[in-house]
């Protein structure tokens, strides 16, 4: 049976951009298409090139050999593919710390090692380094995050069970979902309620057991101009807030300082390399140790006293494992 679409697209990115020449396509088909009929790989082949290449992928066609200029390869430049150093606003730099926790997610990270460890084993010499433009950070804890993930991303309609508080016992939900967002430290599920015939969101904590793929991919359009934060902001259910003071490094945790409610300078901190700063704002208490960790070693949570208890716990867990 073929590979779904996307761990295809995925698996053929990492091939070529570990390339340290142009590999043929025959070897790509024995490699990443070995059940299709050879008029199918053909198909499949060029439409996925194609989409990598829409999604703004170089992929490059050279000769494998100076003395057969006949016989091509492919193969995707990390030189090129990789970003140019780049000037983000504080704000800009938030969205795209957010869009690498959804990267990262542990999907990612196995489906990676996995085509990895599959060109290795059939003596392709790989260029690890060039997976270093991609590099996990955070990841999306709740089982369910995959499964939505994926049906966003191929427009595929799901169904759930859905424990809602105070409830005897979950019922089962139909959505089409538009997009997974992470709001008030809780990654949500927007999309189109068909059993409420409206938009809603859904926890994805709360859901209970398996997210089920119903129908083929592309069964649905989202709305045009649907901003799924926007939704998640108006409709999820308010969350109580908590004073939180932070020690921050000069230059770092603008996140934090965008929302402060107010900023002491040049306060006596963890070390002495850098200036730091006391910053206190009004926040979720929920998803705050994440966000500190995030951070490493340039932020330190002071209050409350309940979030640092759990920021100390798992960095003494981590350091016990590492010990």
């Amino acid at each position: 049976m073929p590979a779904p679409k996307s761990e295809r697209l995925l698996n053929l990115l990492i091939m070529l951009l570990v390339q340290r020449r142009p590999i043929a396509k025959e070897r790509i088909r024995e490699l990443l298409y070995p059940d299709s009929r050879p008029d199918a790989f053909e198909k499949m082949f060029e439409r996925d090139k194609d989409e990598l290449r829409s999604l703004g992928v170089p992929v490059d066609v050279a000769t494998i050999d100076p003395l057969f200029e006949d016989e091509v390869g492919y193969r995707i430049p990390p030189e090129a593919f990789a970003l140019p150093d780049v000037e983000l606003t504080p704000e800009e730099a938030a969205v795209v710390g957010l869009a690498s926790r959804v990267w990262q997610h542990a999907t990612m990270a196995q489906a990676t090692s996995d085509a990895v460890r599959k060109l290795s084993a059939a003596g392709i010499d790989v260029d690890l380094d060039a997976l270093d433009i991609a590099q996990p950070l955070l990841t999306a804890e709740e089982p369910g995050f995959e499964k939505c993930w994926l049906a966003v991303c191929e427009r595929t309609e799901i169904e759930f069970d859905y424990q809602r508080p105070g409830a005897d016992a979950p019922l089962t939900r139909h959505v089409q979902p538009w997009g997974v967002v992470r709001h008030a430290g809780r990654w949500y599920l927007v999309g189109y309620d068909r059993d409420r015939a409206d938009e809603r969101v859904f926890r994805l904590s709360r859901v209970q057991g398996e997210v089920r793929l119903v129908g083929p991919p592309g069964a649905y359009d989202v709305p045009e101009d649907t901003d799924v934060r926007s939704i998640a902001r108006r409709l999820a259910p308010p969350t109580a807030t908590e004073h939180a003071v932070l020690l921050v490094r000069e230059g770092a945790g603008h996140g934090f300082r965008r929302s402060a409610t107010r900023v002491e300078v040049g306060v006596p901190g963890p070390d002495e390399r850098t200036r730091w700063d006391r910053v206190e704002l009004v926040r979720q208490a929920q998803g705050l140790a994440d966000d500190v960790l995030g951070h490493g070693p340039d932020v330190v949570i002071l209050e409350p006293a309940a979030v640092r208890a759990q920021v100390v716990a798992r960095l003494t867990e981590v350091v016990g494992c590492a010990s």
